[in-house]
Parts: structure tokens; sequence; C-alpha cells
């Protein structure tokens, strides 16, 4: 007998063994036919799984949140027979599932173009038509290295024989086409639909080795029904729409050059919108008790070897030597080794802690120029820094304090939906597993008791420790990992950090690194992105635009400009001789949020038209009132 125990706790007995799709045809032929793959003991299966010993087993259909993903998988497969039925001169090498789609990489001397995209897509509707079965063989090492490179499957060939010789190699067929995988996957190819689509080629290296061949890899994403399908792309168009370089360009916000490769130019209204959000922030931080400090830019390395950030960082870092002195200095990549040296600098007591110690720390990290996206990665950044030096039970009330803090300024920038992700210990990492089991420990019940609720990242963890990972959504729908909190029992140890507890003996503080915005640029990306560079009045770099009707306004229209900069209102003034209609057109076009038209009526009688972006709504009101609204639509929040 062989006892299944389902998701709600009944229990099914077989008298020998039976398949995930006879357990799914015993409950009902609905199910049976939803079915695409089983769970056994937590472990996703292919449905046609033989069971022969008791397990808890549940019958994966297109509504569990693992589903999306075996789609994926399998669209690849489907795209790779595809592509072997139309060039079958190609090699295929990997193919696997990816966020919100799928790639296959492809060997060929012909480069693909996109009307062959057009045609592999057909194909591939073909295949989902002819609802081929897709089964799993095992098969000997040696037997299938020799199959595939009598195939001409050179790349596939040598993927296998680095499989130990004692290992069986799982195969999946799938009509004529049969293709390396672990597996699983669904039931036939029909189980895949016709909710794909092809996106788009890029080039990559044979297992991401620039020493090996160029491949070519071609993207898709796939999705249960058409209806997603629509809503991505429409979202996706939308981010092409909401492109920040586009809009930087556009607005005349920043710019980026060869000549400083990852860095970036930020113009006069750029700047403007950078100095906002760091005026913003600097408030919150001091009304939350925060002490702002600088720290140097170049540091010796023997600093960075102390915290373990040479040994883990030094590929990313930008070092430069002195001749005269001898010396090797990084450029910090990152500002906590430097918080620790402030925090050393006189004899610290409990009474003094928390501390609070905040940066707006410039740093340096390379990153491969592949990488590089605008301003959302760069190799020059500005971090929204702090540390929090604390004793251990100072751990859960501050982890309140700071989510309380982080979730009212995502708030304040419009962003209201927010996840927490809780990544523990990476494989590679500082400490010894009891440092860990404690500060894993310790920021789990802290996360409870700010009432956090949090989804497992595993092994992401930082290498001195665990953190919270703070993911926001923006107005499409993208996430973005932007706020972190680490607790770190490891630098204080390792830079000899400590202070003079109640009872007069020496203690190690526990280091709370947090950030909110994360990186300066990226974040100011995502907020580019969200607002389509519509930004709210608070936020935009030029806040009122003041125009003139005729050239007999332009001394008035000096008035009103002077009126609204000694408010502290971002304005503007355009005395161009052309038509108002064109100049209120230009003003909309760099999303300028209130003009003011002034012309000889409005002279006369100290009034403004004020015309706010995107409403054809014109309201004529005296100067004064016009200034103290503007004054108060623009205040900071918080």
């Amino acid at each position: 007998m062989v006892a299944i125990t389902l998701p709600d706790g009944n229990v099914r007995q077989f008298p020998g063994p039976v398949t995930g799709l006879e357990v799914a045809q015993s409950i009902g032929a609905g199910l049976a036919k939803a079915a695409l793959a089983i769970r056994v003991d937590g472990v996703m299966k292919d449905l046609a799984t033989t069971l022969t010993t008791d397990c808890q087993l549940a019958i994966v259909t297109a509504k569990d949140p693992d589903a999306l993903e075996l789609l994926r998988h399998d669209a690849a497969h489907v795209m790779a027979e595809a592509v072997k039925e139309l060039y079958p001169e190609t090699q295929v090498t990997i193919g696997p599932s990816i966020e919100n789609g799928f790639y296959y990489d492809f060997a060929r001397a012909t480069p693909f173009t996109p009307e062959d995209l057009e045609k592999i897509e057909a194909k591939m509707k073909e295949i989902v038509e002819r609802d081929e079965a897709i089964t799993r063989e095992e098969w000997e090492r040696d037997k299938a290295v020799a199959f595939f490179q009598s195939l001409g499957e050179h790349y596939k060939a040598e993927l296998i024989a680095a499989i130990p010789a004692d290992q069986p190699i799982g195969l999946y067929r799938q009509g004529a086409f049969i293709d390396l995988c672990r597996g699983p996957h669904l039931p036939s190819t029909g189980k895949l639909g016709k909710a794909f689509k092809l996106m788009k080629l890029a080039g990559a290296y044979w297992r991401g080795d620039s020493r090996n061949e160029m491949l070519q890899r071609v993207y898709g994403t796939a999705w249960f029904d058409k209806k997603d399908l629509d809503a991505y792309l429409h979202m996706l168009e939308e981010a092409e729409k909401r492109d920040h370089r586009r809009l930087g360009r556009e607005m005349d916000l920043f710019h980026l050059q060869e000549e400083a490769v990852g860095s970036v130019f930020w113009h006069p209204k750029g700047w403007a919108l950078w100095r906002t959000v760091e005026t913003y922030m600097r408030r919150r931080l001091e009304a939350t008790g925060y002490v702002e400090v600088k720290t140097p830019q170049l540091v010796d390395r023997k600093l960075w070897e102390a915290s373990g950030h040479w040994e883990k960082f030094r590929a990313s870092m930008f070092v430069a030597t002195s001749g005269e002195e001898e010396l090797e200095l990084a450029i910090k990549p990152m500002n906590c080794p430097c918080h620790v040296q402030i925090y050393r600098h006189g004899i610290k007591s409990y009474r003094d802690l928390p501390l609070r110690m905040a940066e707006f720390g410039s740093c340096h990290r390379y990153e491969p120029s592949g990488a590089l996206h605008g301003i959302m990665r760069v190799r020059a950044f500005t971090q929204d820094d702090a540390h929090i030096f604390c004793t251990e039970d100072q751990i859960t009330s501050e982890t309140i304090a700071f989510c309380e803090l982080l979730k009212s300024v995502y708030k304040d920038f419009g962003f209201t939906e927010v996840r927490v992700k809780f990544s523990d210990r990476p494989e590679k990492r500082a400490g010894e597993d009891a440092i860990w089991d404690k500060a894993e420990g310790a920021l789990l019940e802290a996360s409870k008791a700010a009432g956090l609720e949090t989804t497992l990242n595993p092994g992401e963890g930082a290498f001195y420790g665990p953190k919270l990972e703070f993911v926001l959504r923006d107005a499409i729908g993208r996430d973005w990992q932007c706020g972190t909190l680490q607790v770190d029992f490891v630098l204080p140890e390792r830079l000899d950090a400590h202070y003079t507890a109640e009872d007069g003996s020496k203690k190690r503080p526990v280091m709370l690194h947090r950030a909110i915005l994360g990186s300066f640029e990226r974040f100011l990306g995502i907020l580019i992105e969200n607002y389509a560079g519509r930004f709210p009045m608070w936020l935009a770099p030029v806040q009122v635009v003041v125009a003139t009707i005729v050239s007999d306004a332009d001394d008035y229209a000096h008035q009103v400009v002077d009126a609204l900069r000694a408010q502290g209102i971002r304005a503007e003034i355009d005395l161009r001789n052309e038509k108002i209609n064109k100049k209120v057109a230009e003003h909309s076009g760099q999303k300028v949020p209130v003009l003011l038209v002034v012309g000889r009526r409005e002279a006369e009688e100290r009034t403004v038209a004020i015309r706010r972006l995107g409403s054809q709504a014109q309201e004529i009101i005296a100067l004064d009132q016009a200034v103290a609204t503007l004054v108060s639509d623009a205040a900071l929040p918080g």
C-alpha cells in the first residue's frame, strides 16, 4: 500500500505504485485536466512520476506560485525544438527560465534576425498544436555524450561529459527533439498554451566566460493566458516611455559620457532634484536622532583587510598608490569601516547608545561596462548610509523605529506597496555559526516585533550578517529593492569596537547597517520612471515657470519670479517672443507642474493666470494669494 497525504490532511491509499496523474484522476477529472506537475514532500516533480512510498503530495496547477517558472522552462525547450526544426545546423546550449520569461543560447554561424524570431514563434505555436508528450528518460553518461556528439551537439556533449560518470543523466523527449534537463516539465507541449512572445536577441559567451565563443541568445516571455501577456507587454511599452535615460535628456537633468564611464554629470535641474531629496532625507534623519558625519574617500588597504572587505570586494575596488610613501589606498566602496573609526574615537559608554551615525557617502565600485545602465547602475554613487551602534537589547526597538521611518519616507515619495525579504547566511561569510545563529535570531525577532511579513531569500545575507531587504513597487507594477537593514556582530569584533557597560565591563556593540534609498543615483532613476518625469510639486526640479504673453509684461514677470524665489520656490522666467500656446506646450513637455501666465491685464491688476500640468483649466488670482498657495503646495512632506 502507498499512502498519499494531500494538502488538506486527507490520506488516500493505493494498492501499489501510483503516478501523480493517477492521484489527480482519483480526486477528480477537472483536477487531472488542470494538473501540470506534482510536489512530493515539497519537491516539484513531473506529473508522470511514479510514487512508490508514502509521501505528502500536492497537485501543481496554473494557480500554484511556482507554476509560471515551470511554464517558462518549457517555453525555452519548445523554442529550442522550433529552432532545430527551422535551422537544423544550429547547436543548442543552455536555456533556463528567468524573471518574466526565458531564454536559450544557440551556436549558429548566421546571425538570427527579427524576421527569424517571427518564424520561430510561429513554429513554437505549431509545436503547441501538436501537443507532443514530454517524457523523461535516464541515460548513462557516456552513452548520452556519444548520442549528442553524433547529432553535432558538441556544447551539449561537453555539459554532459562534466557530470560524474556514476550519475544518471536526465533527458527529456518531446516529439523528435531531445534535450538534457533536470526537469520537471509539463506533461505535453500543448499545456504551454500560446501566451508567449519572443522579445529580443543578444550575445552571450559560452558558460559566461569572455574567453569562450560568442553565442546568440534569444529572449522570450511566457504567461498562462493572453490577458497576462498583454498586460506585461503594455507594462514594457509604458516602461520604455518612462525610461529615465530618455527623460533625463528631454528634461535636461543629467548626462553620461565615455570620459567618465559609470559616473553622472548632473545638470542644474537634475542637481536641484538631487538636493531636494537630500534636504528631505537630512531633515528626516535629524528629526529621528541621527548625527551626520563625513569620512575620507581614500583609505589604506590595511583597514579594508582588517574589516574583511579587501578579501570580499577587492575585485570591485578602485585602488590608488603613492610612490613616495608606498601606500596602497582604496577609494571607498562602502562606508562601514570608516564609521567604526569615528565610533572608536573616544570612550563610549552604554549611555551613549544607541548611536545613529549617518552619511551621504560617496562610494566607487567597479561594475563591468556591460552591467552599467543609465544612472540605475553606475560606478560612482552616493548612499544614504547609516550605522546604528547599539546593545543587543536595543536591536528590536531600533529595528521598529527604522521600519517606521522607512515606510514613512517611502510613502512621502509615493510608494505604498513594500515587501520585505529576509536574507540569511551566505555560503561565504565571516564569523562563526554561533554568531550567525544569534544575529539571525535577533533579526527575526525584531522583524516580528516590527509587524513585518517577510519572505525568505536564502543565502543572500551580507558576508558579515543577515539582512532585511525592502522592495517597493512602482506605478506600473515593477519591483525595486532599495532599503536594507543588516544585523552585524562581526565588524565590531574585527575592528575592535567596544563600550563600557553599566557594570564597568567592556562589551562589543551591535552594528545595524541600514539604508532607505540605497544609491541616490538609482533611487532618482526610479523616481523619474515612477512619475514619468511628472514629479509632485515638492520634487519638481523646476516648480513654476512665469511666461509672458506680451513684452509689456516683462517687468511684472520679473517681480513675480522674484516673489516666488524669495519664498524658496524653484521658478524660471520665459520672456521669449513666442506665442503663449507654444510656451505652454514646451513647458508641459518639460513636465513643469505650474505655469503662471502674465500679460498687460495681469500686470495692471497684480494677478497671475495659473495653469497646472495636465489641466486645461486656468484660474486668475492675486499674486500674493498665488505665492502663498504655491509655497504650501511645494512644502517638503513629513
